[in-house]
């Protein structure tokens, strides 16, 4: 009998757009950051918001490695700073959040996700499991109304790596307190999340949203639902299988 429900975030629950390309971005950051005293051009700081990411990610020893967007700004804002800072790390977050704000295009719930939320929080314990960074996930939450609806949130750049390694879905179970067998994943990802789940033995609902991969080599869910609506007949279908 499962006990609990976890969640992928965006593209299960939460539709969201966002687009690192455009140069508005990086010239919004750059004038944030001149109040600082931290003088950069929006063009400098684009290549190395890039070039920082990249090399984040290629210097880790992860499998799946998680870029960290604190760290990125504060190697920027250690370099470019006209005068010795203080309270660089809160600086270099309130630039992460800019960034992330300019980067964002659309932030909405799916149809349904209210309703189908508040009917299973009755019967299921429920959190959320969610690749990106905690500066930009829980804001981004909270924006939604959904942070009441969770017993925790793990995101994946507290920890360096992302779905689908294992290790994030047993941090899952371990703050559960349950067994693999005991929680449903709901994801929108066939590899990361469909793929990632399996790996420790849950079950699975794929989400054939607007975003994700919704096909992967030897990889299928043990229910596909096309409307957020359609989950709790998912949840029932499976409890029955057993």
């Amino acid at each position: 009998m499962s006990k609990a429900l976890l969640f992928d975030l965006n593209g299960t629950v939460i539709d969201i757009l966002t687009d690192e390309s455009g140069d508005d971005i990086y010239r919004t950051v750059a004038n944030f950051l001149s109040y600082s005293g931290v003088i950069i051009s929006p063009g400098e700081l684009k290549r190395l918001y890039f070039e920082l990411n990249r090399k984040q990610r290629h210097d880790s020893s992860e499998a799946y490695p998680e870029f960290d967007a604190g760290m990125i700004f504060q190697e920027i804002i250690c370099r470019f700073q006209r005068r010795k800072l203080t309270g660089i790390k809160t600086l270099a977050e309130q630039a992460a959040r800019v960034f992330r704000a300019a980067t964002r295009f659309k932030l909405q719930l799916y149809p349904g996700v209210v309703e189908v939320l508040i009917g299973l929080q009755t019967k299921y314990r429920m959190a959320a499991l969610s690749d990106g960074q905690s500066l930009w996930a829980v804001p981004e939450l909270e924006c939604v109304g959904l942070e009441t609806f969770f017993e925790f949130v793990l995101v994946s750049g507290d920890f360096g790596f992302r779905k689908p390694d294992a290790r994030f879905f047993n941090k899952a179970l371990k703050k559960f307190k349950l067994a693999a067998d005991e929680v449903i994943f709901v994801g929108n990802d066939m590899y990361r999340d469909i793929y990632g789940a399996h790996q420790v033995g849950m079950k699975t609902v794929f989400f054939k949203s607007n975003q994700g991969d919704h096909e992967w080599h030897g990889v299928d869910a043990d229910y596909i639902i096309y409307d957020f609506n359609e989950l709790p007949r998912a949840i029932e279908f499976l409890e029955k299988r057993g």
